[in-house]
């Protein structure tokens, strides 16, 4: 398939949105009259007739991606990104809160700001106890945990660059941390104020087991983001430290025995102090693996441990410039 270049890719994740995708589709029409735009919707495994009533609107720019299985949001969104190939990529949900009509407001913001992210924040949000409560929790996770001080990390409503929403790896249900981990890869973040609607149609997909996750994936993004390009630095630390613990405990023991004339054999001090020794050592050598295999990592496959935003050279810029003032001819 030949890919069109627009200048805004709208993303949206559907499951099961069969009274919804119509209507969205209008409101975004409207919303962008006059701007190049794509609608990728992509299907997760829909088992109602969402498919058919997308397939059945007949837009020109209107895409339909369909996964094989039910894979999750995340990896719905990181699909959509793949496909996408506006200058400017959006996401956002399939129910109809979000408001079509706040993303221009948002793409200039970005233009003009040279933002790489600009996300919404839902001021007066309405939702039902079960989505808010989890959702407070993970922004307050979030802000006391990172540097990122966002006040609605959920929003789906988000206004990417191209290559920023392209550098994002997104996997499991990473798509709730999808501003930190642009931040945590160098993106300038900008939050707006946008409006937000009741669902009308349609069930949510939320409720109060979304904390758990949302604590587990946060440990292991800040995990990946402070020590992955040094897991010796992480482990390292705790094995000297439970190993030096182990070695006092230790050396007490041995002036208990050797210069005090005590029985130590039966302390259970004794145990404590081999035992942080043994630790020690283990969490030292998982370290070492850990370093190994990161380095193998990136040598193999090529990568690079840093990412670079953008190359300036003035003579170069001079020189554009002046191409662009010649006028045609």
């Amino acid at each position: 398939m030949i890919k069109r270049e627009y200048y805004l890719s709208i993303i949206i994740p559907v499951y099961n949105e069969e009274e919804n995708v119509e209507l969205l589709t209008k409101t975004i029409d409207d919303a962008l009259q006059g701007e190049s735009y794509q609608i990728i919707y992509i299907d997760d495994f829909s088992t109602d007739n969402t498919k058919k009533v997308i397939k059945a609107m007949n837009h020109p720019h209107l895409y339909l991606v369909e996964l094989k299985k039910n894979y999750g949001q995340s990896l719905a969104l990181a699909a959509g990104i793949e496909f996408a190939t506006g200058k400017f990529i959006v996401t956002m949900d399939g129910d109809m809160q979000n408001d079509p009509h706040d993303i221009m407001k948002m793409v200039k913001t970005a233009e003009e700001g040279d933002w790489d992210v600009v996300t919404g924040f839902r001021e007066k949000r309405k939702d039902s106890f079960l989505k808010t409560i989890p959702s407070k929790i993970a922004n307050f996770i979030i802000r006391k945990a990172t540097n990122l001080n966002l006040r609605d990390q959920g929003c789906a409503l988000k206004v990417f660059t191209n290559e920023t929403a392209k550098e994002i790896n997104l996997y499991g249900e990473m798509h709730r941390f999808i501003n930190l981990m642009a931040y945590l890869n160098g993106a300038a973040i900008k939050e707006v104020s946008v409006n937000h609607f009741p669902r009308k149609f349609g069930k949510s997909k939320y409720g109060l087991e979304r904390t758990f996750k949302v604590i587990n994936d946060l440990f292991l993004i800040i995990f990946k983001r402070k020590h992955l390009q040094k897991p010796m630095y992480f482990f390292g630390n705790i094995g000297l430290t439970f190993f030096s613990i182990g070695m006092l405990i230790n050396l007490y023991l041995i002036v208990v025995k050797f210069i005090l004339g005590e029985e130590i054999g039966d302390r259970p001090l004794l145990l404590l102090g081999v035992l942080l020794v043994l630790v020690g050592i283990q969490f030292l050598t998982m370290g070492i693996l850990a370093d190994l295999l990161m380095r193998t990592y990136y040598e193999s496959q090529d990568k690079k441990p840093y990412r670079v935003k953008r190359v300036f050279n003035s003579l170069q810029n001079e020189s554009e410039n002046k191409k662009d003032a010649t006028p045609n001819t």
